[in-house]
């Protein structure tokens, strides 16, 4: 019988409200407490504004509002992903709003279900999957699918 591999993934897991979210680790630049952002007009409501990351203009996007939760007032705990996302092989560097950072996790492929199929009207498009850790799911998001390009092409200009 040949022995099966299983690849273990490390994810940095975040809330969002009361769901538990994962993006893999290898995405994940930093995590900052949050900060002033300056508002840039004329973008889409998702798109907070830009921050000052040593010298460099990051483009912050609040995770509540992408995912159609209500914006949440910040607290001691929200703070700032800041991640890479590959458009069209180019990276773009982009803040993460959300409202807590919990913890880096290893997960093996094995743990993760595909995602929910669920008629059409929800889009799964983004999800990697569903992984469980003690009695909680965690929606393991794939960053890169999570923005569409016209999105990301407009994060990028801001960000440049």
């Amino acid at each position: 019988m040949a022995a099966t591999t299983s690849e273990t993934r490390q994810y940095l897991t975040f809330t969002l409200g009361e769901e538990l979210f994962a993006v893999e680790i290898t995405k994940v630049r930093e995590v900052l407490d949050y900060t002033k952002i300056t508002k840039v007009p004329q973008t889409p409501e998702f798109m907070l504004g830009v921050i000052n990351l040593r010298g460099n203009v990051v483009p912050v996007v609040d995770m509540r509002l992408k995912f159609g939760l209500s914006q949440n007032d910040r607290t001691v705990n929200t703070c700032i992903v800041i991640m890479e996302i590959s458009m069209e092989n180019e990276m773009t560097v982009l803040g993460a709003l959300v409202d807590a950072v919990q913890e880096v996790f290893e997960l093996e492929s094995g743990q993760i279900e595909p995602p929910p199929k669920i008629g059409t009207w929800l889009k799964t498009e983004f999800m990697l999957g569903m992984g469980k850790r003690d009695d909680q799911f965690i929606i393991i998001l794939d960053i890169d699918k999570v923005f569409s390009y016209t999105e990301l092409a407009a994060i990028a200009a801001i960000g440049s």
